[in-house]
């Protein structure tokens, strides 16, 4: 899926979170976004392997978390059905969506994958 600017809405707070998070995912390097809600035992699992994660890709990937009860408009244009989801852009563009906890290692991989 391929975020376009001519993405319309009802309202003007909606497009304004569609368009700040269509930048924060548009750049070249892989941004893997959490899908996540503060009530979600499993979601609260996710915190410690995304940073450690981060921890070791650096610079290779950005991580951003999206509070699904907070933002129901991107979780629904990404089809976001269960938490913590977990999705990498490159370039604007969803390369890869999994749901559940996901260890590092295989985070690692699909980063990997996307990246230079």
């Amino acid at each position: 899926m391929k975020l376009t600017s001519d993405f319309r809405c009802s309202t003007k707070k909606h497009f304004m979170a569609h368009a700040s998070f269509s930048n924060l995912v548009k750049s070249e390097i892989p941004t893997l976004v959490d899908f996540y809600a503060d009530w979600c035992g499993p979601c609260k699992m996710m915190k410690p392997i995304l940073e450690e994660l981060k921890s070791q890709v650096g610079n290779q990937a950005k991580i951003i978390k999206i509070d699904v009860d907070k933002n129901p408009v991107l979780a629904n244009l990404f089809q976001v059905k269960g938490v913590p989801t977990l999705a990498l852009f490159k370039n604007g563009e969803l390369k890869w969506k999994q749901a559940g906890v996901v260890q590092v290692e295989y985070l690692k991989q699909v980063i990997q994958q996307y990246s230079g």
